[in-house]
């Protein structure tokens, strides 16, 4: 499948650059809903954290984390919720660790995220109670395990290896999951030689990744990529 198949043209956007604007309705898929458009993204950057975790069973582990994440950049003036506001999210991620030496594993994460509850900044407490988000993650989790069965196994992780300029790379392409279709996904976790290299999309104006150079590099891993769907 060539590359222009994976193409898929985007109705233009105006950014969000108001409060009016970020609490507006909108609509996405017969759902109406407020705060930053569906489709725009953060990227954030994360102070030293504490990951503690614990095992559980053979195959399970429990763990917390807690650290402080600062926008790479900064917010449109008048934009986004007031100081204060709270949410509360659910996380599924594919976590690869490698080991580098005694003491130290390098790590990536792609996955998504699930909006539970908010609580205003005005107020002391959610806006659903501990019984109602119990309800929303099941039924939010039962429709995530439906797409994933619905969905062709070349949705899965895809392998990389390739040569660019006289270089050899081998990892993979793992993914998003919201951005697949019939058997087909757009947006991608990049690793390659251990490296962590970030999400490929495939855009009307062909591959594209955040802060990766050159774009031939990019242009490289796309057309594998898109090999793999043929």
């Amino acid at each position: 499948m060539p590359v222009a198949s994976l193409k898929t043209r985007r109705k233009k956007t105006k950014p969000v650059k108001s409060r009016q604007d970020y609490d507006s309705f909108k609509e996405f898929g017969g759902q109406l809903y407020t705060g930053m458009q569906v489709g725009r993204s953060h990227k954030w950057n994360y102070d030293k954290g504490v990951w503690q975790e614990r095992k559980a069973t053979p195959d399970q582990w429990d763990l917390t984390y807690s650290v402080i994440k600062r926008r790479a950049g900064k917010a449109p003036e008048g934009s986004g919720v007031p100081v204060g506001t709270g949410y509360h999210w659910f996380i599924l991620s594919h976590q690869f660790v490698h080991k580098l030496n005694a003491n130290d594993y390098s790590t990536a994460m792609t996955g998504i995220k699930f909006k539970i509850a908010h609580k205003r900044a005005d107020k002391d407490t959610w806006n659903i109670s501990e019984a109602a988000k119990r309800k929303l993650l099941i039924k939010m989790l039962k429709a995530f395990v439906t797409s994933l069965e619905n969905e062709p196994e070349k949705t899965e992780v895809i392998p990389l290896n390739l040569e660019f300029q006289s270089k050899k790379y081998q990892g993979r392409a793992v993914p998003l999951f919201t951005t697949c279709a019939n058997g087909i996904c757009r947006d991608l976790d990049i690793t390659l030689n251990d490296q962590h290299f970030g999400i490929i999309r495939c855009t009307k104006n062909g591959w594209r990744m955040t802060d990766v150079k050159p774009q031939k590099l990019v242009n490289t891993i796309g057309e594998q990529i898109a090999l793999w769907y043929e």
